[in-house]
């Protein structure tokens, strides 16, 4: 078999993600997210960080915390239910892997995955507070702030992330001539 089209870096490089991809999908879906147990630990520590936050802009908070109730937010609301597909996994998950499969040093790459990743986690406990400050203030507008507003910002952020890798700390450029 020839694996010669290998040589290109872009080839190489999508199908680098794409195997990342992959076996993160299997054993999220397989095993962890049926476990539960890291969902619920970025969740609560999200709802921990969102409500300390909050309680420093002078706001009395509330939590209730249970394996399928995860809610948080601004007493005299409704509050927020933090949703799996809302605690940052996928952008995590998404982000390392464009880090790995670029060129660059592994060195580099092993201090600048934790920090993006911490980066993104600390945005999305920005994002549950405003969103916590919205349903406080302007109930009406969450949806749309959840959905495209917030959206927005999170995916324009990791993306700048990942530009900030391809073209400033990543040392090798890549090019598909």
């Amino acid at each position: 078999m020839n694996f010669s089209f290998l040589k290109n870096p872009i080839v190489r490089f999508l199908v680098t993600f794409g195997f990342f991809y992959l076996a993160w999908y299997l054993l999220y879906e397989l095993i962890l997210h049926p476990w539960g147990k890291l969902d619920s630990a970025v969740i609560n520590n999200s709802i921990y960080f969102s409500s300390h936050l909050l309680e420093l802009f002078g706001f009395v908070t509330f939590t209730s915390h249970s394996e399928t109730m995860r809610t948080m937010g601004i007493d005299g609301t409704h509050g927020l239910w933090i949703g799996d597909p809302c605690n940052g996994i996928a952008l995590f998950s998404l982000f390392s892997f464009f880090i790995l499969a670029y060129p660059g040093k592994w060195k580099t790459k092993l201090w600048f995955i934790p920090a993006g990743i911490i980066s993104i986690h600390l945005i999305n406990i920005l994002r549950i507070t405003a969103l916590c400050i919205i349903v406080y203030k302007k109930p009406e507008y969450l949806e749309f702030n959840h959905t495209y507003t917030f959206t927005i910002l999170v995916t324009v952020y990791v993306f700048l992330l990942w530009l900030l890798w391809a073209k400033k700390i990543s040392s090798t450029k890549m090019s598909g001539k």
